[in-house]
């Protein structure tokens, strides 16, 4: 006959799974080394950033305060210093599973403009602006987009620049500038008026006379991060601050390939914090007597969420052994940015639906994320701008206009 304590046991309830995103253990295939970085990273996601990152949400506002905290962790290098691209990703990724928008203030400096510099500086140039970069004292922006301009700015850039003896003048505007309202470095891309080639320039934006920020109020995603529209009104810029290496829109692609494979990380990371909110919010859900997560529509819905953010890993994954490789080409990147945030958007709404009338606030986390899924949906190149990109490479033909 079982014994008291046996039926006790027997009674009790099983403990659930704790949500977990990682279905396929990717982070496992890190070194010992790396997993302290993304530990590292995750801690400071978890305790720093996620308790105040609503407030500052509906705020629309940027928390400076973390800026300091941040500078402990020594990433601010990471996307120009001698670590595997895998790494990269998966500090993207963790990053986004709490709050996309401090990856993007996070990513648009470290990725965008100190990336920009590392690839397309000269020596001189690259020892001048990235030490002080990497450790978080200057944070820099990435100006490409234009208020008339955005998927053309391959061949319409209306941002110009005049070579005048040993100095530059720049002309036009940028919209949709990430960390330009505060930040202290702009990489600013303009068309030559004499060989009509985009060039690349880095401005101080404190000190240069002409350039001003104004910051784009009224957003509905992203809201953290604070956006800008620069204006330039004759800035004067001197030759040893235009990127030696930056003299067409070949070479400003060659950046963006590097961050659109970022953004597919990000999207991926949106998808594992929404999963476990939702996981977490039907374990505890009660209707008609019983968690909502026993309900066969909901576990529908759940296992949906996770094949989607698991086949978005996967992608990542391969994509990371590719860069690895040297083999990562702009199709590839492409692929992969156009790809997962289609099914980010999928994996938000579901975990929205799965919250009810509470996935439309905050207090959640899905409201957020679901608002800021869209921003990443669109920015680094849309949707159809990456499907056309990759289907020219399918198939030898090019669809643009």
């Amino acid at each position: 006959m079982p014994s008291a304590t046996a039926l006790k046991q027997a009674r009790e309830p099983k403990p659930l799974p704790a949500p977990d995103a990682d279905f396929y253990q990717i982070e496992d295939t890190l070194s010992a080394e790396e997993r302290a970085i993304l530990t590292r990273v995750h801690d400071f996601m978890e305790t720093r950033v996620a308790p105040i990152i609503n407030d500052y949400w509906v705020r629309d506002a940027f928390p400076f305060e973390l800026i300091e905290p941040l500078k402990e962790l020594d990433i601010g290098g990471l996307n120009v210093g001698d670590y595997s691209s895998k790494l990269k990703g998966l500090v993207a990724m963790e990053m986004s599973r709490v709050d996309p928008s401090f990856t993007t203030f996070f990513g648009v400096h470290t990725g965008l403009a100190m990336g920009t510099i590392a690839l397309l500086g000269s020596e001189e140039q690259r020892q001048k602006w990235l030490p002080p970069m990497s450790r978080l004292e200057m944070i820099g922006c990435f100006g490409l987009t234009e208020p008339l301009v955005g998927s053309g700015t391959g061949g319409g850039l209306l941002t110009t620049a005049k070579r005048e003896g040993d100095s530059w003048i720049l002309n036009g505007e940028k919209k949709w500038i990430g960390n330009a309202p505060w930040c202290d470095v702009s990489i600013i891309w303009a068309r030559d008026l004499d060989d009509n080639q985009v060039k690349g320039f880095i401005v101080e934006n404190k000190t240069t006379p002409g350039f001003s920020v104004q910051k784009i109020e009224n957003k509905m995603a992203l809201k953290v991060v604070q956006n800008g529209l620069i204006t330039m009104k004759n800035c004067r810029v001197p030759e040893a601050n235009r990127l030696q290496n930056a003299n067409s829109f070949r070479d400003t692609a060659h950046v963006l390939r590097e961050t659109r494979s970022g953004v597919g990380w990000m999207s991926t990371g949106v998808q594992m914090g929404a999963y476990e909110a939702a996981v977490k919010y039907t374990q505890q859900r009660m209707q008609f007597g019983k968690p909502i997560a026993s309900f066969q529509m909901i576990q529908d819905l759940i296992a949906k969420m996770l094949a989607n953010v698991t086949s978005c890993q996967a992608l990542m994954f391969r994509l990371e052994e590719l860069h690895g490789e040297g083999k990562l080409l702009d199709q590839h990147a492409s692929l992969a940015k156009a790809f997962t945030t289609q099914r980010m958007r999928e994996t938000v709404a579901w975990a929205r639906e799965v919250h009810g009338a509470n996935g439309i606030i905050v207090d959640n986390n899905v409201g957020r994320l679901f608002a800021d899924a869209e921003a990443l949906y669109s920015y680094e190149g849309t949707f159809q701008m990456q499907n056309l990109i990759v289907a020219k490479a399918a198939t030898g033909f090019s669809a643009f206009v």
